[in-house]
């Protein structure tokens, strides 16, 4: 059987993170992911309402610098109000 391919950090890494439409939810967020990688900017970011506008996915791409990193960045994110789902 055939390994899944390996991360070579430091790398971008995008992640989608679906939750309810709001001011709190999207601050959240933000600050958790600018907490891992504080050099992130704005083009780096992107917003998208769902069809009803209840929900809204953000998708970041941040700079990646290990395994770890990015598990203790999902956890944070697990933790906040509002979350549906992160990929």
């Amino acid at each position: 059987m055939k390994e899944p391919p390996r991360i070579e950090f430091p790398c971008d890494y995008p992640i989608k993170v679906i939750g309810v439409s709001s001011l709190e939810f999207r601050t959240a967020v933000i600050a958790i992911v600018k907490s891992f990688d504080p050099g992130l900017t704005d083009q780096k970011i992107a917003f998208r309402p769902s069809a009803g506008g209840n929900y809204e996915s953000i998708k970041v791409s941040l700079v990646a610098t290990g395994a770890d990193q990015l598990a203790s960045l999902f956890e944070q994110l697990k933790a906040v109000p509002g979350l549906k789902m992160v990929l």
